[in-house]
């Protein structure tokens, strides 16, 4: 299966949640999981986080985007799907490159979630030391 030159992917990565996004030339309509994008990020901070690349570089009303995101979290997802817009756009256009990089948005996020110690009740937090 091929996909036409106008149809361009990105995939974005935040904590645990993996985005497939795909950028072509339209008329600014967003869906997620087959969902518009707004009902699907139902808080306005999580899908102003998702489209906020599209926002740096002026191009909102211009391309549709479609994402398939999984794993993790709201917070993740929006995060996966702004990163995977990010590298779709600089794909359709390396022009955009400088910009995106500006606001910060071809970096992937790295932070994670740190495993749980053996022996102790989370991650950081010890139990109460007794010195008697």
């Amino acid at each position: 299966m091929t996909t036409p030159a106008s149809v361009f992917t990105g995939t974005g990565r935040r904590k645990t949640s993996t985005a497939r996004v795909r950028i072509s030339d339209g008329s600014g309509k967003l869906t997620v999981n087959g969902r518009d994008f707004d009902r699907y990020f139902s808080h306005d901070n999580f899908a102003k986080q998702a489209y906020a690349p599209l926002q740096t570089v002026s191009l909102r009303e211009k391309v549709d985007v479609t994402a398939n995101v999984s794993g993790g979290g709201v917070s993740g997802q929006a995060g996966a799907v702004a990163h995977g817009i990010a590298r779709a756009l600089q794909k359709m256009n390396s022009e955009l490159r400088a910009a995106l990089k500006k606001a910060g948005h071809i970096r992937r996020d790295p932070r994670e979630k740190e495993r749980k110690k053996a022996g102790q009740p989370g991650a950081r937090k010890r139990f109460q030391f007794s010195k008697r």
